[in-house]
């Protein structure tokens, strides 16, 4: 499943390291969960951490930041991806400046597999609260994230090899 040039929110493939992606751990909470992201010998980005609920913590995410991208002519975000069989969550944002993201919840299956989530089913939530608000509304995008936070102790290693709208 190759796609379009022009679909491609990001290809590990095609980068050699992955210093355009920022980690936010909980410890802008207090947090004290670690997570961290490495290209590794296949080529792709490995997210993994550890995930502790102590000191009000919980979560681990991985974002990237890009200029504006038109989508309304697409439906669905892909995940090509290989998890630990546990759930995670996919963010988008339309605005760097938006203080809230559209979400959705993806479970892993532990084998390489190819996640389709339809662009309408993301919901706004600002930190871990359902916001009021309409679905994505499949315009644009500036930022997309992974996140993990199952509300436990947890390791947890996600393999990206590319996301891409179709």
């Amino acid at each position: 499943m190759n796609p379009q040039a022009d679909s491609v929110i990001y290809d590990f493939s095609q980068h050699l390291n992955s210093e355009a992606w920022h980690i936010v751990n909980d410890g802008v909470m207090g947090g004290f969960s670690k997570g961290k992201m490495a290209i590794n010998a296949a080529g792709n980005a490995l997210f993994e951490g550890f995930i502790t609920t102590e000191n009000s913590g919980g979560f681990s995410s991985v974002k990237h930041a890009f200029p504006e991208k038109l989508v309304s002519n697409y439906k669905s975000v892909l995940l090509r991806i290989k998890g630990d069989g546990k759930m995670y969550q996919f963010r988008i944002k339309e605005r760097l400046e938006q203080p809230f993201s559209y979400i959705h919840e993806f479970q892993t299956s532990g084998e390489w597999e190819t996640i389709r989530i339809p662009l309408a089913a993301f919901y706004p939530s600002f930190r871990g609260h359902t916001l009021n608000m309409p679905n994505y509304n499949g315009e644009s995008m500036q930022e997309v994230t992974f996140l993990i936070g199952n509300k436990k102790k947890e390791y947890f290693a996600l393999e990206i090899e590319r996301i891409w709208l179709e």
